[in-house]
Protein backbone atom coordinates (compact mmCIF):
# COMPACT_ATOMS: atom_id res chain seq x y z
CA UNK A 1 0.00 0.00 0.00
CA UNK A 2 2.88 2.37 1.02
CA UNK A 3 4.57 1.57 -1.97
CA UNK A 4 1.96 2.01 -4.67
CA UNK A 5 1.27 5.74 -2.96
CA UNK A 6 4.91 6.20 -2.82
CA UNK A 7 5.08 5.11 -6.81
CA UNK A 8 2.19 7.35 -7.99
CA UNK A 9 4.09 10.34 -6.26
CA UNK A 10 7.15 9.53 -7.77
CA UNK A 11 5.19 9.01 -11.28
CA UNK A 12 3.19 12.25 -10.35
CA UNK A 13 6.66 14.46 -9.66
CA UNK A 14 8.61 13.31 -13.07
CA UNK A 15 5.59 14.46 -15.25
CA UNK A 16 5.92 17.68 -13.52
CA UNK A 17 9.05 18.19 -14.08
CA UNK A 18 9.42 16.93 -17.44
CA UNK A 19 5.91 19.57 -17.74
CA UNK A 20 8.77 22.05 -16.55
CA UNK A 21 11.62 21.55 -18.37
CA UNK A 22 9.76 20.84 -21.74
CA UNK A 23 8.31 24.60 -21.36
CA UNK A 24 12.45 25.78 -21.73
CA UNK A 25 13.52 29.50 -20.75
CA UNK A 26 10.89 31.55 -19.56
CA UNK A 27 11.33 34.80 -21.72
CA UNK A 28 10.57 38.44 -21.16
CA UNK A 29 7.77 39.33 -22.56
CA UNK A 30 7.20 43.13 -22.92
CA UNK A 31 7.99 45.65 -21.17
CA UNK A 32 9.27 45.63 -17.09
CA UNK A 33 6.61 46.51 -15.79
CA UNK A 34 4.45 44.15 -17.68
CA UNK A 35 4.84 41.77 -15.29
CA UNK A 36 4.33 38.27 -18.24
CA UNK A 37 6.87 36.14 -19.46
CA UNK A 38 6.27 33.50 -22.90
CA UNK A 39 7.71 29.73 -22.67
CA UNK A 40 10.51 28.73 -25.06
CA UNK A 41 8.86 26.33 -26.15
CA UNK A 42 5.95 28.11 -27.36
CA UNK A 43 8.06 30.82 -28.85
CA UNK A 44 10.44 28.39 -30.47
CA UNK A 45 7.39 26.87 -31.90
CA UNK A 46 5.28 29.91 -33.73
CA UNK A 47 9.24 30.84 -34.82
CA UNK A 48 9.25 27.41 -36.68
CA UNK A 49 5.88 28.01 -38.60
CA UNK A 50 7.12 31.24 -39.90
CA UNK A 51 10.07 30.23 -40.47
CA UNK A 52 8.96 27.05 -42.82
CA UNK A 53 7.58 29.97 -45.46
CA UNK A 54 10.98 31.03 -45.96
CA UNK A 55 11.96 29.84 -49.50
CA UNK A 56 15.56 28.17 -49.81
CA UNK A 57 16.16 26.93 -45.89
CA UNK A 58 15.25 24.90 -43.51
CA UNK A 59 15.78 25.69 -39.86
CA UNK A 60 17.03 23.13 -37.30
CA UNK A 61 18.48 24.04 -34.04
CA UNK A 62 16.59 27.19 -32.32
CA UNK A 63 17.19 29.01 -28.92
CA UNK A 64 16.52 32.19 -27.28
CA UNK A 65 18.42 33.91 -24.32
CA UNK A 66 19.21 37.38 -23.07
CA UNK A 67 21.18 39.03 -25.34
CA UNK A 68 23.26 40.61 -22.46
CA UNK A 69 22.14 39.22 -19.23
CA UNK A 70 24.19 42.10 -17.33
CA UNK A 71 21.94 44.48 -18.61
CA UNK A 72 18.56 42.72 -17.45
CA UNK A 73 16.22 45.00 -15.51
CA UNK A 74 15.07 43.54 -12.46
CA UNK A 75 11.00 42.45 -12.99
CA UNK A 76 8.31 44.82 -11.77
CA UNK A 77 6.33 42.11 -10.18
CA UNK A 78 7.41 38.76 -8.75
CA UNK A 79 8.41 36.18 -11.49
CA UNK A 80 7.68 32.61 -12.15
CA UNK A 81 9.95 30.31 -10.75
CA UNK A 82 13.40 30.67 -12.56
CA UNK A 83 12.02 33.13 -15.51
CA UNK A 84 14.75 34.87 -16.78
CA UNK A 85 14.60 38.77 -15.99
CA UNK A 86 13.42 41.36 -18.20
CA UNK A 87 16.38 42.47 -20.68
CA UNK A 88 16.38 42.65 -24.62
CA UNK A 89 16.72 38.80 -26.51
CA UNK A 90 18.51 36.93 -28.29
CA UNK A 91 17.69 34.71 -31.32
CA UNK A 92 20.17 31.92 -32.28
CA UNK A 93 19.51 29.01 -34.88
CA UNK A 94 21.25 26.68 -37.04
CA UNK A 95 19.84 25.96 -40.71
CA UNK A 96 19.98 23.92 -43.98
CA UNK A 97 20.65 25.93 -46.99
CA UNK A 98 19.30 25.22 -50.95
CA UNK A 99 22.12 25.38 -53.19
CA UNK A 100 22.08 27.78 -55.98
CA UNK A 101 21.19 31.19 -53.78
CA UNK A 102 24.12 33.17 -52.16
CA UNK A 103 23.88 32.34 -49.00
CA UNK A 104 24.38 35.71 -47.06
CA UNK A 105 20.61 36.04 -49.45
CA UNK A 106 18.88 32.76 -47.88
CA UNK A 107 20.41 34.11 -44.12
CA UNK A 108 19.09 37.50 -44.21
CA UNK A 109 15.87 36.20 -45.68
CA UNK A 110 15.48 33.72 -42.51
CA UNK A 111 16.99 36.32 -40.16
CA UNK A 112 14.17 38.98 -41.12
CA UNK A 113 11.13 36.46 -41.08
CA UNK A 114 12.40 35.22 -37.49
CA UNK A 115 12.73 39.00 -36.35
CA UNK A 116 9.53 40.21 -37.47
CA UNK A 117 7.38 37.18 -36.61
CA UNK A 118 9.37 37.76 -32.99
CA UNK A 119 8.71 41.39 -32.68
CA UNK A 120 5.58 41.86 -34.26
CA UNK A 121 3.60 38.80 -33.70
CA UNK A 122 4.97 37.65 -30.23
CA UNK A 123 6.00 40.95 -28.53
CA UNK A 124 9.56 39.53 -27.59
CA UNK A 125 12.29 42.21 -27.54
CA UNK A 126 14.10 40.73 -29.85
CA UNK A 127 17.64 42.68 -30.77
CA UNK A 128 19.61 40.26 -32.73
CA UNK A 129 18.97 36.94 -34.60
CA UNK A 130 22.19 34.90 -35.33
CA UNK A 131 22.25 32.48 -37.66
CA UNK A 132 24.68 29.80 -38.90
CA UNK A 133 24.68 27.48 -41.93
CA UNK A 134 25.49 23.78 -41.05
CA UNK A 135 24.71 21.99 -44.71
CA UNK A 136 24.01 22.94 -48.67
CA UNK A 137 21.01 20.56 -49.39
CA UNK A 138 20.59 20.07 -53.09
CA UNK A 139 16.67 20.19 -53.30
CA UNK A 140 13.94 21.93 -51.05
CA UNK A 141 12.98 20.19 -47.76
CA UNK A 142 10.35 17.13 -48.29
CA UNK A 143 8.94 17.54 -44.34
CA UNK A 144 5.44 18.83 -44.61
CA UNK A 145 5.97 22.77 -43.79
CA UNK A 146 2.95 22.33 -41.46
CA UNK A 147 5.02 20.19 -39.43
CA UNK A 148 6.67 22.79 -37.44
CA UNK A 149 10.28 22.32 -38.61
CA UNK A 150 11.03 19.49 -36.53
CA UNK A 151 7.89 19.89 -33.97
CA UNK A 152 6.07 16.66 -33.51
CA UNK A 153 2.86 17.01 -36.01
CA UNK A 154 1.05 13.95 -33.60
CA UNK A 155 -2.15 14.21 -32.45
CA UNK A 156 -0.52 15.02 -28.81
CA UNK A 157 -1.31 18.37 -27.27
CA UNK A 158 2.13 20.44 -26.99
CA UNK A 159 3.97 21.08 -22.97
CA UNK A 160 1.81 23.84 -22.04
CA UNK A 161 -1.33 23.65 -24.24
CA UNK A 162 -3.14 21.60 -21.77
CA UNK A 163 -6.36 22.76 -20.76
CA UNK A 164 -6.88 23.40 -16.98
CA UNK A 165 -10.47 24.32 -15.43
CA UNK A 166 -10.52 27.63 -13.74
CA UNK A 167 -11.10 27.37 -10.17
CA UNK A 168 -11.63 30.49 -7.99
CA UNK A 169 -12.34 33.96 -8.34
CA UNK A 170 -8.95 34.83 -9.86
CA UNK A 171 -8.81 31.55 -11.90
CA UNK A 172 -12.31 32.75 -13.14
CA UNK A 173 -11.15 36.31 -13.93
CA UNK A 174 -8.37 35.02 -16.26
CA UNK A 175 -9.72 32.80 -17.78
CA UNK A 176 -13.14 34.95 -19.21
CA UNK A 177 -10.25 37.73 -20.75
CA UNK A 178 -10.62 38.01 -23.95
CA UNK A 179 -7.58 36.11 -26.18
CA UNK A 180 -7.20 33.79 -23.28
CA UNK A 181 -7.84 30.64 -25.30
CA UNK A 182 -7.92 28.68 -21.50
CA UNK A 183 -5.62 28.45 -18.22
CA UNK A 184 -2.93 26.02 -18.17
CA UNK A 185 -0.88 24.26 -15.32
CA UNK A 186 2.35 23.49 -16.45
CA UNK A 187 4.26 24.51 -13.21
CA UNK A 188 1.72 22.80 -10.76
CA UNK A 189 -1.15 25.39 -10.72
CA UNK A 190 -2.81 27.57 -13.05
CA UNK A 191 -3.46 29.96 -10.53
CA UNK A 192 -1.40 30.52 -7.65
CA UNK A 193 -2.58 33.35 -5.49
CA UNK A 194 -0.29 33.99 -1.82
CA UNK A 195 -0.14 37.02 -0.16
CA UNK A 196 -0.08 40.34 -2.17
CA UNK A 197 0.37 38.51 -5.18
CA UNK A 198 -1.09 36.03 -8.10
CA UNK A 199 0.41 33.88 -10.91
CA UNK A 200 -1.23 32.82 -13.33
CA UNK A 201 -0.83 30.36 -15.95
CA UNK A 202 -2.14 30.50 -19.54
CA UNK A 203 -2.43 29.87 -23.24
CA UNK A 204 -3.41 32.42 -25.99
CA UNK A 205 -5.90 32.33 -28.68
CA UNK A 206 -5.17 32.51 -32.27
CA UNK A 207 -5.70 36.27 -33.54
CA UNK A 208 -4.53 37.75 -30.23
CA UNK A 209 -1.18 39.47 -29.25
CA UNK A 210 0.48 38.11 -26.30
CA UNK A 211 1.73 40.82 -24.50
CA UNK A 212 -1.98 42.46 -25.16
CA UNK A 213 -3.70 39.42 -23.55
CA UNK A 214 -0.92 39.32 -20.82
CA UNK A 215 -1.64 42.88 -19.46
CA UNK A 216 -5.71 42.75 -19.89
CA UNK A 217 -4.84 39.53 -17.54
CA UNK A 218 -2.77 41.80 -14.89
CA UNK A 219 -5.61 44.39 -14.83
CA UNK A 220 -8.29 41.98 -14.69
CA UNK A 221 -7.40 39.84 -11.71
CA UNK A 222 -5.60 43.00 -9.86
CA UNK A 223 -8.76 45.00 -9.92
CA UNK A 224 -11.13 42.04 -9.18
CA UNK A 225 -9.10 41.13 -5.64
CA UNK A 226 -9.99 43.43 -2.85
CA UNK A 227 -5.82 43.14 -1.93
CA UNK A 228 -5.10 44.14 -5.48
CA UNK A 229 -2.74 42.04 -6.07
CA UNK A 230 0.61 42.12 -8.08
CA UNK A 231 0.13 39.62 -10.78
CA UNK A 232 2.59 37.37 -12.79
CA UNK A 233 1.38 36.01 -16.44
CA UNK A 234 3.50 33.45 -17.93
CA UNK A 235 2.06 32.30 -21.50
CA UNK A 236 2.62 28.49 -22.50
CA UNK A 237 1.29 28.54 -25.67
CA UNK A 238 0.35 31.05 -28.37
CA UNK A 239 -2.29 30.99 -31.54
CA UNK A 240 -4.42 28.37 -29.96
CA UNK A 241 -7.44 27.67 -32.28
CA UNK A 242 -11.05 28.36 -30.64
Amino acid sequence: MTTGHGGNGADGWSAAVRERLGLGRLLPLGDTADGAWLAERAATTALRRAAADVPGATLGRLRLCLADPGSADPPAVKPPPSALPPGVLRIEGDFSAVGGEPLPDVAERLRTALHAHAVDRLGLRVTEVDLRVTALLEEGPTADPGSGGGESSGAAAPVGATAVAPRGTAAVIAANVPGVAHLSGSLGSAVLVTTGHVRVELATAAGHHPPEVARAVGRAVSAALPSHPTVAVLITAVDVPG
